[in-house]
């Protein structure tokens, strides 16, 4: 008797959703479960699960995340109504619980509203780091961390060492930055300060897109019940505490030390009396750890991942180091003035940002008010997703959409760069991301690098790992590692 009432509940609850989705005219979905809705489903790989279900129940998705409203977009048309045509709509942030630790929530550029205060960040980045003028002025800075790289893999082909390539790129854009921001190098390439730098700002990411049951149940924040804000608190707390002591130091320094530093601290402690974009220490501090984060996570994945399928599939790589041979020539070294005359070298990293997108959600949008996309209202406050891995390898888009073919784009003109809706690693609208343009000059020089000065193999002749991490940023479940033969 008691089973059979249980039942009859359950299945009056889930004939109540139904009728209340229809009448609501949302998007369709699978019945939620009452309380939890439809969490179980998620699974471990959420980017997947999500995949799998949109081939059920269309490009325009609706899920019950515990009382989260959420809706999955999985098709290049319905991210363009949502990132494109009714980009203001969309432009909030829905917040993960965790990243209210220290605040973050309430001055990350990343993370607050779209108003006066992000508009001047924005601008902010626009003029004083990412502008053309601004990146050409920096190419000699990149030079030389991509030379110490090149120097540092000669060392180990000499000693016939294998490489941890991830964390070698790490290095190497994590110190550009630096000097681009502080006049100084970081971490090297070797030693346990960089590991541990590493391992932060992948624990960030980690943490952030890790599924957390007070992201499904607001209620339940204050009680942190897994413990996420609390982690995020230890990581965040390490990145502030170096940077808040670098910005120390300059602010200490005597006025003929600070005519030697023509950096972008110098630049933005210039703005913070007096100027347009009113901005605190604070506000600093969080920036650049904004960028730290951002910039040196995701160019390390993608490094990581293009010399993991390049060592896969040899004939890629052969097409790769032939095309660098034959337009720079066999004693030369890349120049960033080089990469519009490599398409193959730009088309390998477009088919490298398809096949393992370093964010496979981006940043989980939020409706600002109600509104009709695709013949369905959307409710305001609903939590947006943007299947930007299921929108990368569908089939109906992408022939043989898990083979890494990077010759795919060397046919069409489908860019990374937010405006082509079947490829949008970056996103795309007014929260794309602001460090793009200096990505995309980093991955052209580092990989071009690369493979036009070395031969690769794997230790033991073992094909690589390609299994991934699913977090805010899709990671090597397992470091690539592999033997850089000198060949210059």
């Amino acid at each position: 008797m008691a089973l059979s009432l249980l039942i009859a509940i359950i299945l009056s609850i889930l004939a109540w959703s139904h009728f209340r989705r229809r009448r609501q005219n949302l998007p369709p979905g699978p019945y939620p479960f009452p309380i939890i809705g439809n969490i179980l489903q998620l699974g471990r790989n959420p980017h997947k699960s999500l995949t799998d279900l949109s081939k059920t129940y269309g490009p325009l998705m609706s899920l019950k995340l515990g009382s989260i409203h959420t809706v999955v977009v999985s098709s290049p048309d319905s991210a363009r109504l949502v990132l494109k045509e009714n980009d203001q709509a969309f432009s909030g942030r829905t917040v993960p619980a965790a990243a209210e630790a220290l605040g973050f929530d309430m001055i990350s550029m990343g993370l607050i509203p779209v108003g006066e205060r992000w508009r001047k960040l924005r601008k902010l980045c626009k003029e004083q780091m990412f502008s053309a003028r601004r990146l050409d002025d920096g190419a000699g800075n990149r030079r030389e961390k991509v030379s110490r790289l090149v120097d540092y893999l000669r060392e180990c082909s000499a000693k016939g060492r294998a490489v941890d390539l991830g964390q070698a790129a790490f290095v190497t854009t994590f110190n550009l930055l630096s000097a681009t921001f502080f006049s100084v190098d970081l971490i090297g390439f070797e030693s346990d300060a960089t590991q541990q730098l590493k391992e932060t700002i992948k624990g960030v990411t980690k943490v952030l897109g890790a599924p957390n049951v007070a992201d499904f149940f607001p209620i339940l924040k204050r009680l942190d019940p897994q413990r996420i804000k609390k982690r995020l608190e230890f990581y965040f707390g390490g990145l502030l505490g170096v940077l808040g002591g670098i910005i120390d130091e300059r602010m200490k320094s005597t006025p003929k030390e600070l005519e030697t530093k023509n950096d972008l601290l110098a630049a933005l402690l210039d703005l913070m009396d007096g100027s347009e974009y009113d901005l605190t220490y604070k506000d600093i501090q969080h920036l650049f750890m904004d960028l730290f984060i951002g910039g040196s996570d995701s160019t390390q994945s993608t490094v990581e991942w293009a010399m993991t399928e390049l060592l896969a599939n040899p004939d890629k790589m052969r097409n790769a180091k032939n095309e660098l041979t034959s337009v720079i020539g066999e004693k030369n070294q890349v120049e960033e003035s080089d990469i519009s005359r490599l398409p193959y070298l730009q088309a390998l990293i477009k088919e490298t940002l398809r096949l393992h997108i370093p964010g496979p959600f981006l940043v989980p949008r939020r409706a600002d008010r109600d509104i009709e996309i695709g013949g369905y209202i959307i409710p305001q406050h609903s939590q947006i997703f943007i299947n930007a891995w299921a929108i990368a390898r569908d089939s109906s888009i992408w022939p043989n959409p898990t083979s890494f073919e990077p010759e795919r784009f060397l046919n069409n003109n489908i860019g990374f760069k937010g405006q082509d809706f079947e490829l949008i690693p970056f996103g795309s609208g007014r929260r794309i991301c602001p460090g793009l343009p200096l990505a995309d000059r980093m991955l052209s020089l580092m990989l071009g690098s690369m493979l036009h000065n070395f031969e690769w193999e794997m230790e033991g002749g073992m094909r690589p790992d390609t299994t991934d991490e699913f977090g805010m940023a899709l990671h090597k479940a397992v470091p690539l590692k592999a033997i850089p033969l000198y060949c210059n």
